[in-house]
């Protein structure tokens, strides 16, 4: 069994994630905090729609490898690539959806006109959807939100309410408003339906993504908003104001970040772009010095986890870090690898106290010792 169990269930013909859903911020201080320098280093990461492997190259690598199973996650960076290459900081918002544009199709097609034939067509069949969703709307996972935000939520929550949840304040009223405002029977009923294993394989995640996952989904999601809400301020979570109003509102994503834009448009070149799962480096005899995993060992059953690990580990240099996420499915270093590999806790806790992409349960960071 291998990394790539899950392309014999699931489908990757089409963009399933149109942006990156886990927090870069904590990405890059669990591959880079306490570490001298990844300066001139081979960094690897899952593709997914590249924002992440983006933000790793303010980290300064030699380069970045990003790998994904599905040939229309790889059209995401690509485009993005083509994006920060042609447009401003200010345009590169309006066509990602982070800002309001009336002139999305425009930056598109100025966009698009540097991409390959293959990659034009990609996009032209989504042009309407990338105009009116912007670059970061175009995916499943996105639209199974834009269906709650338009459909779903408004029989709970009206849109001075949602508002209201996004205002900063301090913690004690935040999680009085949650308590007293937010938290009602409908909004409950809501989870249960729209948040359950049945409605978010059938519209946002595949259901195959679920064969690992024990318990209830809406529970776990009604637990991580406590955290969103009441650990953090909703108004610097860029994550959770797309999910409630479509755009990232004041709030980015570190890859958007206007103090990023320059720097990532300078270091574009170190991207080594690969089509494949991830045995497709490790098959090369390469190593890295830091990987972001995402949440793919979340997919796999326990025999594939530990096949995949000892690989990664024989891929990786000494003091390399494993950097990757759980939502449902707990993984974590299997302990015979104990003598290879140091969990690095106190990255860990500080990662997952400050992570604003609020669904995951677990934030792992591990290093070859």
């Amino acid at each position: 069994m291998s990394d790539s169990e899950i392309a014999a269930k699931a489908s990757f013909e089409k963009i399933r994630y149109a942006q990156i859903w886990e927090d870069a911020d904590c990405l890059l201080a669990g591959l880079a905090e306490g570490r001298e320098t990844l300066s001139g280093s081979t960094l690897v990461s899952i593709c997914s729609a590249g924002d992440n492997a983006l933000a790793m190259l303010t980290l300064n690598p030699a380069r970045v490898v990003a790998v994904d199973l599905s040939a229309a996650q790889i059209e995401c960076l690509k485009i993005r690539i083509a994006t920060y290459r042609t447009l401003d900081h200010a345009a590169l918002l309006e066509l990602m959806g982070s800002r309001p544009s009336a002139r999305r199709g425009a930056l598109l097609d100025e966009v698009a006109a540097g991409l390959s034939d293959t990659s034009q067509a990609f996009w032209a069949a989504l042009r309407d959807e990338v105009v009116e969703h912007g670059l970061g709307g175009a995916g499943r996972f996105e639209r199974y939100f834009r269906i709650f935000r338009r459909n779903v939520l408004p029989l709970v929550h009206n849109r001075a309410t949602v508002d209201a949840l996004l205002h900063s304040r301090p913690r004690a009223e935040r999680e009085r408003f949650l308590r007293e405002e937010w938290d009602t029977w409908r909004w409950r009923l809501l989870l249960k339906f729209f948040f359950s294993r049945f409605t978010m394989g059938r519209l946002g995640r595949d259901p195959a993504f679920f064969d690992h996952v024990d318990g209830s989904v809406a529970d776990h999601v009604a637990r991580r908003i406590v955290h969103a809400v009441a650990n953090l301020d909703p108004g610097d979570n860029s994550y959770l104001h797309w999910i409630l109003k479509g755009t990232h509102g004041q709030a980015l994503p570190l890859a958007l970040r206007r103090e990023h834009f320059e720097t990532i448009r300078d270091r574009l070149d170190r991207l080594d772009i690969r089509h494949g799962s991830l045995e497709t480096f490790v098959a090369t005899g390469e190593r890295a010095d830091g990987f972001n995993l995402s949440d793919i060992f979340e997919y796999m059953g326990d025999g594939a986890f530990r096949a995949v690990y000892r690989s990664l580990i024989d891929a990786a240099n000494p003091g390399a870090r494993f950097v990757y996420w759980n939502m449902m499915a707990p993984r974590r270093m299997p302990l015979e690898f104990a003598d290879r590999m140091r969990t690095v806790e106190d990255v860990e806790a500080r990662g997952r106290a400050m992570d604003k992409a609020f669904f995951y349960s677990d934030f792992v960071v591990e290093e070859v010792r």
